[in-house]
């Protein structure tokens, strides 16, 4: 998992990116495709 500031460019690189908030941390998740998972902070 990577961590990142931004979200938003890491969102726009997959179409199956979803962008899910969990305990007050940013998350992006891709069942599809799990390499591109991320968390913000």
């Amino acid at each position: 998992m990577k961590v990142r500031n931004s979200l938003k460019s890491l969102r726009s690189r997959h179409r199956g990116n979803r962008l899910v908030r969990r305990k007050g941390r940013v998350y992006v998740i891709n069942k599809s495709n799990p390499r591109f998972k991320a968390r913000q902070g």
